[in-house]
């Protein structure tokens, strides 16, 4: 059972700052080593405020020392009641910087808050007066943390760190989910047309479409995650890849599937051909919005590909 915090003594509080303080200083540390390769301005901000916190856990140290002694039992904060479960920063696949930035936002105003109690629940005079020194500390880290971000917005570095992120998205989300996208859209027009129009059954039709959607599904989830482990390229956890690419490849497929649930089969064919009408126009617009291709070229090459594979499931269903 976790301890409250109003239960703690004076020897539990001071060994409780202490773990809080090398708990936060090797997450920034976690945080600066992380962040170092692709956001070098935000590693640095970040370091320079682990090193202020292994000033603080020495004073505490050094206040725990002369009050209690050398022996500092091990209290963690998951332990006393009121502190915020975080997610281990190992755990963490992706590491973004608006997550850090709002992650050390969240720390340092729950370490704050946790020294400004303390203060009032000490009666020594010089420990109250570290406690609150390192409440006005921990409040001007998350100033410090404002102050940064105006830093690297004047200076661009926030520009270029923003740039980089939205490449590292594009690599290892964009691309496998419009890959997926177009082969579930266009690949699988073929089989499901050419079976409504040979059977001019719409539950014939939506069986085939489900099965060449999940199939296709499947081959391209196993196909990504396969060709490309992601250490060169930077495109990320190969099995994240995979399991974008497939499940927008399923959902391609399945989006003009659907209206076969349909039972006039008119009127579901009808409703399907609007339906692909409007997963090429989606295609068109995330290749240019996010691979800079040209609308109209983007619009050109998607829509032709797809009424091509369209014209030839309606030909082969209808011979």
């Amino acid at each position: 059972m976790a301890k409250s915090f109003h239960e703690l003594t004076e020897r539990e509080i001071l060994a409780l700052a202490i773990s809080l303080e090398e708990e936060d200083g090797r997450t920034y540390g976690e945080f600066a080593e992380r962040l170092r390769a692709d956001y070098p301005a935000t590693a640095d901000a970040v370091a320079k405020i682990e090193k202020e916190e292994s000033v603080h856990r020495h004073k505490l140290i050094e206040a725990y020392r002369a009050r209690f002694g050398e022996h500092i039992p091990l209290i963690h904060r998951t332990e006393v009641k009121g502190f915020v479960d975080r997610k281990p920063v190992w755990l963490m696949r992706t590491l973004s910087v608006a997550q850090v930035r709002r992650q050390i936002e969240m720390m340092e105003m729950e370490t704050r808050r946790f020294y400004e109690a303390a203060a009032q629940r000490t009666n020594d005079a010089g420990i109250r007066q570290l406690l609150g020194d390192l409440a006005s500390a921990e409040r001007e880290h998350t100033d410090l943390a404002a102050r940064f971000e105006r830093e690297q917005s004047a200076s661009g570095a926030r520009a270029e760190e923003e740039a980089t992120q939205r490449r590292m998205f594009v690599l290892q989300v964009v691309q496998p989910g419009l890959a997926g996208l177009m082969d579930g859209s266009v690949s699988t027009l073929a089989p499901l047309f050419a079976a409504a129009f040979a059977t001019h059954s719409s539950r014939d039709a939506f069986l085939v479409g489900i099965a060449a959607s999940v199939g296709a599904g499947i081959s391209m989830g196993f196909a990504e995650a396969l060709s490309d482990d992601g250490e060169i390229s930077g495109r990320g956890h190969p099995w994240l890849r995979g399991g974008v690419c497939g499940l927008m490849t399923t959902l391609g497929g399945v989006g003009h599937t659907l209206p076969f649930l349909i039972g006039n089969f008119s009127v579901a064919t009808a409703v399907a051909g609007a339906v692909v009408a409007v997963e090429l126009g989606v295609i068109s617009w995330i290749r240019h919005h996010y691979m800079d291709t040209p609308f109209l070229s983007a619009a050109f090459q998607v829509v032709l590909g797809g009424v091509l594979v369209f014209l030839a499931g309606i030909l082969i269903g209808s011979a």
